[in-house]
């Protein structure tokens, strides 16, 4: 994973640790221009996780990034 998606993931955990998801939001939208359904479910991703650590924040930001080739 690289170091950009680690600190994203940080960030990330860092709003949504403090219950401030309206951040969490804005976030992903003015920084990394997701738009708002993907927002929800990478919210909804990490909101599930057993262990909210940076990598695996990383890891599901990663996974919504990846573009599907065809």
């Amino acid at each position: 994973m690289s170091s950009i998606w680690r600190s994203h993931g940080s960030r990330l955990a860092e709003f949504i640790n403090n219950n401030n998801e309206t951040q969490a939001h804005l976030y992903l939208e003015q920084l990394m221009l997701f738009p708002v359904d993907i927002q929800d479910r990478i919210i909804d991703d990490i909101s599930h996780l057993s262990h909210c650590t940076s990598d695996a924040i990383a890891g599901i930001i990663n996974r919504y990034t990846m573009f599907e080739l065809r």
